[in-house]
């Protein structure tokens, strides 16, 4: 860990004195740096556990969460950031301020501070301390009773992941995170790989022949409505969760806005998307690996990763284990802080006072910065009193604020060429029609509709308030975006990736049915 210190320091120093220093790495970010970036800000703590828990306790039908992606990575690569890069944007609500107004520009940015604030940042960093707390058994270690080791747990990542966000800025983010990514890539192959020798008695092909021939139910990606992702939710409102995720979140997109080139970033966007069709092979395989081993004897889902690691992997490696677990948890938590210091001092203070050097904009951003980590510390700790568990906390309330911004993106996207503009008007309303009916929807009425299908029902509806906006007021002019100065020239290899990227997709999830190892005897 303090390599990784030592390597992000020197890689920035004296870079972050400029705001697109600060808040882009200066427009450096090479393909590498992306997808590096963007696999350790994406998978964290919470996938390795919460994956494997459900592989374990059900099938692998949670996947969906992870291979679907690739849709939404390509349209990314290949129609969002053109787009952003074009404006030469900062964060995405300064590019919803060119296709509506300032009035949609603060009310996204708001959207995003509150979810982050509130919910996204204290449970990325509340999760990734109980994960470290239960994998090495914090409070056995220093005896400490529990409630004080997870607070100190808690502390001690925070500390550490702010510094890397508040002093270091993005590149600072992304280079660590790069070099945390190549040691979870280590720890996410060998876990899995030594599970199939203890599997097997010693010996790979022995162990899996019986993971692909034992229990072959467990290697179904194909859910049912009894398992935890239902398949049919795939082509509904799971289209529009991961849309949101890799095309509109700031946290996520930030380091495409810092690409050095238009082709750098597609690089990087489309190489995290095999990243991401690789996550069932070395984070749900283990999960089934210990239901061979271990049968249906732990007391919960979550214990099947920690218990697997803790027998497979060798001492000498406990300690890489322990770093590579900890970058994971600090890449999504400072990541997260960065986006959050970015949208308050670019979407709400720089716009209010024009005459602000980068010096002082930068200030602004630390300053804030500062104030929501030591805010996330105090909130973090109440998040184990949630009745319904932590997991079942994030997905509720991250509804609150993902499909009105990728209703409100799709519909700046859509009516770009025809030159259609939905007034502010239009995106203001879709914004305040989804807080009172996903609110009530979620916490007052119960439809019996699977959230995720909620998710589809309530985009349409926003699509169709803003389409009936956009009617009303007619045609309008759309001012081209000023040149960024940056290379555009898309990268040679993006169409045909994105093609091997979708086959891909879909092979994994021929491999995972019962028309491949799902199939039974």
């Amino acid at each position: 860990m303090a390599l990784v210190g030592v390597i992000s320091y020197r890689r920035t120093r004296g870079q972050t004195r400029s705001r697109e220093g600060y808040f882009l790495a200066g427009h450096g970010l090479t393909g590498t740096f992306i997808a590096g970036s963007l696999l350790l800000t994406n998978l964290s703590a919470e996938q390795l556990i919460g994956l494997n828990g459900s592989a374990y306790a059900f099938n692998l039908s949670s996947m969906a969460w992870e291979v679907t992606a690739a849709v939404a990575i390509v349209i990314m690569a290949l129609v969002l950031l053109p787009r952003y890069l074009t404006g030469g944007f900062t964060t995405l609500p300064e590019y919803l301020e060119s296709r509506f107004d300032a009035r949609v520009r603060r009310a996204t940015a708001v959207l995003f501070l509150l979810g982050y604030g509130v919910i996204t940042i204290p449970s990325v960093l509340y999760s990734g301390s109980l994960a470290v707390l239960q994998l090495f058994d914090v409070p056995a270690l220093l005896g400490l009773p529990r409630e004080q080791a997870l607070v100190l747990t808690l502390w001690t990542i925070g500390l550490i992941g702010a510094a890397y966000a508040v002093f270091g800025g993005l590149k600072a983010v992304a280079v660590s995170d790069t070099l945390n990514g190549v040691g979870l890539l280590i720890i996410g192959v060998l876990v899995p790989v030594l599970g199939l020798i203890r599997l097997g008695g010693g010996d790979l092909a022995s162990g899996l022949a019986r993971l692909t021939t034992e229990h072959t139910e467990k290697l179904n990606a194909i859910g049912t409505a009894d398992d935890p992702t239902p398949f049919g939710t795939l082509f509904t409102g799971m289209v529009f969760a991961n849309l949101f995720y890799w095309g509109t979140n700031q946290y996520v997109i930030q380091r495409t806005l810092g690409a050095a080139s238009l082709a750098e970033g597609q690089k990087g966007v489309l190489i995290s998307g095999f990243f991401k069709i690789a996550v069932p092979f070395l984070m749900m395989i283990p999960g089934v690996i210990a239901f061979h081993l271990y049968g249906p004897s732990l007391t919960g889902m979550d214990d099947a990763y920690p218990r697997l690691a803790a027998d497979v992997l060798p001492a000498w490696l406990s300690g890489f284990f322990l770093a590579v677990l900890l970058g994971a948890v600090l890449s999504s938590f400072n990541s997260l802080l960065n986006s959050a210091s970015t949208l308050f001092a670019v979407d709400l203070v720089a716009p209010l006072t024009r005459t602000l050097s980068d010096g002082a904009l930068i200030r602004i951003a630390r300053i804030f910065g500062t104030v929501l980590a030591l805010a996330s510390f105090l909130i973090a700790p109440l998040l184990q009193y949630a009745p319904e568990g932590v997991w079942q906390l994030i997905r509720k309330f991250t509804g609150f604020y993902n499909i009105p911004i990728i209703a409100i993106v799709v519909m700046a996207v859509l009516t770009s060429r025809t030159h259609h503009r939905v007034p502010a008007a239009g995106a203001l309303t879709a914004i305040g029609f989804h807080l009172i009916a996903y609110g009530l929807l979620t916490f007052r009425i119960d439809t019996g509709i699977h959230f995720i299908h909620l998710y589809a029902v309530l985009f349409l509806i926003e699509v169709g308030i803003m389409a009936a906006f956009a009617w009303r007021s007619g045609r309008a002019p759309i001012p081209p975006p000023a040149p960024p100065g940056l290379d555009l020239t898309p990268w040679r290899w993006a169409r045909p990736v994105a093609g091997l990227l979708l086959a891909a997709m879909v092979g994994v999830y021929l491999l995972f049915s019962s028309l491949g190892v799902a199939q039974a005897g």
